[in-house]
């Protein structure tokens, strides 16, 4: 988990910082033609209130997109330094469970549904276990009945969520 935010942070990072290069190159570019058209206005003798370059909204969308990139940039900068305690916690929450009171069989099953962030098919418990289809039927039953977990129908299979 922990993995996916810091690749999603540089992404981020990636992308911001080739948007304030483009933006870079667009506003040396509007400046440049905003001075032309100032310097033309000014040797043809012609009110400085009517200029294009001091009429146009174009300096302030280039502004907003200037912010914009650097807000990216910020929010891939926190994910990428993102505390590992903030990730526990973006993390679904399960009811506590006291494992001192579960069989070992019941205790690989719950583990195993929790390394999966809390949900697991019954098939892939098969799978994964070793164990027969009836013993993992009988495992869950008895954790069903602790209120440890929930079977939920998913066509031919049933998917295993903590609770």
């Amino acid at each position: 988990m922990n993995k996916d935010y810091k690749t999603l942070g540089w992404m981020l990072i990636g992308f911001a910082v080739g948007l304030l290069i483009i933006l870079a190159f667009v506003k040396r570019d509007y400046d440049s033609q905003a001075t032309f058209l100032c310097e033309r206005f000014q040797a043809d003798n012609l009110d400085m209130k009517e200029c294009p370059a001091h009429t146009s909204n174009t300096s302030w969308y280039i502004t907003v997109a200037f912010g914009i990139a650097f807000l990216v940039l910020g929010i891939g900068a926190y994910l990428l330094f993102m505390p590992k305690q903030l990730i526990e916690n973006v993390r679904k929450q399960f009811k506590p469970v006291d494992l001192t009171k579960l069989k070992d069989d019941e205790k690989k099953i719950y583990e195993i549904a929790k390394g999966k962030g809390g949900s697991v098919f019954q098939t892939d418990l098969i799978k994964e276990t070793g164990f027969s289809k009836v013993k993992i039927t009988r495992i869950l039953d008895r954790l069903e009945n602790d209120d440890v977990v929930e079977r939920k129908r998913r066509g031919m299979t049933n998917i295993i969520v903590l609770k």
